[in-house]
């Protein structure tokens, strides 16, 4: 790919606005299309279509070289394979589906027609995730002891309006797909997969409001050593209380938090200096972008240096489906 790169994007909504925003800041995008099914109009001067078909049917095509899924999550998988079938390379905002048996076949069928699927786990991208991960590969740390994600956040009648896809079985699919599932990726990332788990799972706040659980607990182990928990919930009232990764180990301890987990809270590991946090914090020369909108950015650059050069980044598809399965087992040993 030469020139700068066109993005269709799928889903108008608060991620997909999110999207639109980023691709215009980014001198080597530029946005070719929007499709919304409910919006009634998108932006001057950009091709506008009610339907995903029509505009896979029409001349917008030829110009779109990524096409971005920001739809609800149950249609995530049969629009990325809508897009792959008109070969266009496909951003896929998290989860990459609701169940791993879709996310291989939008695997399947990106081998067939060449061409490349990304998930947007932008947190990735956060400096203080890319620092544990760095940590955590290092063996500084030694063996691993423990981890413990605490997510302890707010999604009431503001966010479950009636009407919405937000909290259904079939569109949403539940707190750790919509949720919570940076968090799930995070640890996969940085730690391994995991084996032995058990789970709890209650709705305490939110009854005849969604179809799943509004809180729940994973303990498992890691295939790799060491044990783990999740602790999540989306009754906490009024607002977001908590985001932490605390991880014990052979040689230290440490715990990252922060609202986009972007903060060092502690860190005291054997014969290692803790980073100074000014190094830790994702600055932007535009005052607009939000934290993790700096982290969509972030993401866009590496995709792009991934499509052009043709070596895939570090979120690739088969991580996506790696995700999914730790989710669906979570979900499984109910």
């Amino acid at each position: 790919m030469t020139g700068k790169t066109r993005f269709a994007v799928v889903g108008y909504g608060r991620m997909g606005k999110k999207h639109v925003s980023v691709i215009d800041d980014h001198p080597d995008c530029e946005l070719a299309a929007i499709v919304d099914t409910h919006a009634q109009q998108g932006l001057p001067g950009i091709p506008f279509y009610n339907d995903l078909d029509r505009f896979l049917e029409s001349s917008a095509v030829a110009e779109t070289d990524v096409v971005v899924i920001a739809t609800p999550n149950g249609l995530h998988a049969p629009h990325a394979l809508k897009c792959l079938n008109a070969k266009k390379h496909v951003l896929i905002e998290k989860p990459m589906a609701l169940n791993s048996t879709d996310a291989a076949a939008i695997i399947k069928k990106a081998t067939e027609v060449q061409r490349q699927v990304f998930v947007m786990m932008q947190n990735r991208f956060s400096p203080v995730s890319v620092w544990l991960k760095e940590l955590a590969d290092s063996g500084v740390l030694g063996n691993i002891y423990l981890v413990q994600v605490n997510c302890f956040w707010n999604r009431d009648e503001r966010y479950y309006k009636k009407g919405s896809w937000h909290g259904t079985k079939d569109l949403d699919g539940g707190a750790l797909f919509t949720q919570f599932s940076h968090f799930v990726d995070l640890l996969y990332w940085c730690f391994g997969d995991i084996t032995n788990i058990s789970s709890n799972f209650r709705n305490f706040g939110h009854e005849g409001m969604i179809d799943f659980e509004d809180t729940g607990i994973a303990h498992f182990d890691f295939v790799k050593g060491g044990v783990g928990c999740l602790s999540y919930t989306t009754a906490t009232w009024d607002k977001n209380l908590e985001s932490s990764f605390t991880v014990i180990a052979e040689n230290g301890s440490l715990k990252i938090g922060g609202q986009y987990m972007d903060k060092v809270d502690y860190c005291h590991v054997k014969d290692y200096s803790a980073p100074n946090p000014d190094t830790l914090v994702t600055h932007s020369n535009q005052t607009a972008f939000t934290e993790t909108s700096v982290n969509h950015r972030n993401f866009i650059y590496e995709m792009l240096y991934s499509l052009k050069s043709e070596n895939p980044i570090q979120t690739l598809a088969n991580d996506g489906q790696k995700v999914l399965g730790m989710i669906e087992r979570m979900y499984s040993v109910i």
